[in-house]
Order: structure tokens, then C-alpha cells, then sequence
């Protein structure tokens, strides 16, 4: 943790030039929260912005390793922590607590306070420079995390929230308790994404519905919130994740990509009528 210091000067301006904050929540862990904030962000990088992703699921950090970025020493400059980039052309940048520790099977066992002073840390000290979203994939429930990234974001705008869920009851249900979170807070709710919607035959690729189907978009229905739409379960994807590839980039004609276009785009168009 060596690298994990109070800076003397609180940087509000580095959000600045970020033009959308979304923040990405689940009511449970294991929805593939952080899948859907990688390939949501790689596909808007592919529509050509520029994005950035705030991983402040700060006892679970796997989006370095899904963007296949390693372990690179993280730099300062006047504006506090420079981002880490995952493509020379620096269109996607990445904070996570990932790049701070010193041994990655290190365990974050912190309490509290001190999970709210990092937080507060990553929200006002990376300069992020010119974005047109920064993603901030968050920690499954609605605990501290989320009320000190939303505390530390109240002077910059934040243009709401996805909501990430599997099609089980068992799921929609604690995203039921994300979107009371979401009203009580005030953010707005700019969709609701039925994750591992239907399997994709790596063969055939055929859709079975192994663990149901629609539940995401009921829920949506039911609680007046748009839905974004489905992704599947799909082998490529899983793949992809797990050796840090681009799933976007790699497998343009298969359904899994055209259901996360056009949920991204949704998203943007979402975020530019707001």
C-alpha cells in the first residue's frame, strides 16, 4: 500500500472536462456487473469516445485484469494519479485499487472510514482529462462505497445509474432494493440490463434459457424503468474476459456483440437527451 497517500490539495477540477459520470450497480455479487461495465466501455470506445472507469469495488478489482492491462506502476503528475491506459491511443483509461497493491492476492480488510478516504481519494485525485463517460463500476448492495462515491461526486453531476441483473427472481428482487437506493439518493435510473440472459451454443449458437429469461425486463416494466436491454451467456465472452481480450473488437457478427451495441447505444443516447 506504499503507494496509497493523502494528498495535500483536493483536485475538484479533474472531473471537469468528464462530460457523463454513470455509475453501475447490482443488488448481489456474481451478476457480471464488471463484465457488463468492460464491454459497455470497450464498445463505446469503439463508437469512438473516449471513456474512462473508476473500479471501485475495492475488495474485488477484476476489470484489470478483464482489460488485460497487468499490474503497470501508477504515475502522478501535478493533478494527482495519471490513469492507466489500455490502448495507445489513450480512448480508455482505468483506475482501480488493483495498480496500488503491492501483492495482488493481498486481501483489502479495511473498515469503513478508510474505504470512504480511498474513494474520495480515486473520485477527486486521478485526472482523468477529456472524457465523454466515466463508468463507475461499484461494489455489489448499497453500503458505504456507493454513499462516499456519491458524496464526493455531489459537486460534479452525476447522470445516473445502470442497474445489472440475471434473469432469477432471486436477482431482480435485490435490484428492487438498488432502485429504492437510487430514489431515496436521487440518482437517476437510466436503465435496468438483464445480464446472462439465455445461453449461446459455441457450436449450433442456438439460446437456451437456462436460467429463465425476462426478468430483467419485467422488473423494468414493473417499476416504470427503462430497459436497456439482454446479453447471454456466451462462451467467447467468457473467454475474452478471462485472458483480457476484446471481446468487441474480436467477435463483431456474433449476437453478444450486437445485443451490447445496442445496449451502449441506448445508453449514450440516454445520457445526451438527459
Amino acid at each position: 500500500m506504499s503507494q496509497i497517500r493523502n494528498m495535500e490539495q483536493q483536485n475538484d477540477g479533474n472531473l471537469s472536462q468528464v462530460r457523463h459520470v454513470v455509475l453501475v450497480l447490482s443488488g448481489k455479487g456474481g451478476v457480471g456487473k464488471s463484465t457488463i461495465t468492460t464491454e459497455l466501455a470497450l464498445a463505446l470506445r469503439h463508437a469512438g469516445k473516449k471513456v474512462g472507469i473508476l473500479d471501485v469495488d475495492l475488495c474485488g478489482p477484476s476489470i484489470p485484469r478483464m482489460l488485460g492491462v497487468g499490474r503497470p506502476d501508477v504515475h502522478q503528475c501535478d493533478s494527482g494519479w495519471v490513469p492507466v491506459y489500455t490502448d495507445a491511443q489513450k480512448s480508455l483509461a482505468l483506475m482501480s485499487i488493483g495498480f496500488l497493491l503491492e501483492d495482488p492476492d493481498e486481501a483489502v480488510v479495511w473498515r469503513g472510514p478508510k474505504k470512504t478516504a480511498m474513494i474520495a481519494q480515486f473520485v477527486s485525485d486521478v485526472a482523468w482529462g477529456e472524457l465523454d463517460v466515466l463508468l463507475v463500476d461499484t461494489p455489489p448492495g448499497t453500503s458505504d462505497e456507493h454513499l462516499a462515491v456519491l458524496e464526493n461526486l455531489k459537486k460534479h453531476r452525476v447522470d445516473g445509474a445502470v442497474l445489472v441483473t440475471t434473469p432469477q427472481a432471486v436477482s431482480t428482487g435485490d435490484v428492487r432494493r438498488e432502485i429504492t437506493f437510487c430514489k431515496k439518493t436521487g440518482v437517476r435510473i437510466l436503465g435496468i440490463i438483464e445480464n446472462m440472459s439465455g445461453f449461446v451454443c459455441p457450436h449450433c449458437s442456438d439460446c437456451s434459457n437456462i436460467f429463465s429469461k425476462g426478468g430483467g425486463e419485467e422488473l423494468a416494466k414493473l417499476t416504470g424503468s427503462p430497459f436497456l436491454g439482454a446479453v447471454p451467456l456466451d462462451p467467447l465472452l467468457s473467454t475474452s474476459i478471462e485472458e483480457g481480450g476484446d471481446f468487441m473488437q474480436s467477435f463483431p457478427d456474433s449476437a453478444t456483440f450486437s445485443a451490447i451495441s445496442s445496449i451502449s447505444q441506448a445508453l449514450f443516447s440516454s445520457l445526451q437527451a438527459a
